[in-house]
């Protein structure tokens, strides 16, 4: 109790010796309180809702944008966290994985593709409820889908040649990083 009270303090006292600090944290405050205001359509709702779970911070970043180009962000992010849980999973066989990230893309759009064994928590959840993100994806402007599926390809085909390769210099290192982060921004 002595500790938290002691953090408290702290904190207190920063935000008092920084009081232009105050006018940001209650912006922040309210844009997070606004991120968990859910769209009434179901499948932007599962979105918007999941992308709450798996990115508190992007997702206050992402709602404060215009809505056509929020909604497709917000796949966008959803669509590679998806990815990004396939590769991480070490459960997932190499010869299953290799080419579930190379051929990632094509299941963007699938209303059928689910998996039930990757992931843990919510990113499991993530992956059974694909279907809902695939409707959204559905119903962005092409020219937001096409991006979408030309990053989705690159990155997968990008984590796939890592999968069986050791990372041994610098240049791969940095190719890496390229592919598994550097190619959304």
């Amino acid at each position: 109790f002595q500790i938290a009270m002691a953090t408290v303090a702290m904190t207190v006292a920063q935000l008092l010796a920084h009081p232009g600090d105050w006018m940001a944290l209650v912006r922040t405050k309210r844009a997070a309180d606004r991120a968990k205001r859910l769209p009434q359509e179901p499948c932007l709702a599962f979105c918007y809702g999941m992308l709450n779970a798996v990115s508190r911070s992007f997702a206050v970043v992402i709602q404060q944008l215009p809505e056509e180009l929020r909604d497709a962000v917000c796949v966008f992010y959803l669509v590679l966290r998806a990815l990004d849980t396939v590769e991480d999973d070490m459960a997932l066989p190499q010869a299953r994985k290799l080419p579930l990230l190379e051929e990632f893309h094509r299941y963007v759009g699938d209303e059928e593709f689910t998996m039930e064994d990757c992931g843990d928590g919510h990113y499991k959840e993530l992956m059974m409820e694909m279907p809902k993100v695939a409707r959204v994806f559905g119903n962005l402007d092409k020219k937001y889908r096409n991006v979408i599926l030309d990053i989705t390809k690159r990155m997968g085909d990008g984590m796939a040649e890592f999968i069986p390769k050791r990372v041994e210099s610098v240049d791969d290192y940095d190719q890496y990083c390229h592919y598994v982060a550097g190619l959304v921004g």
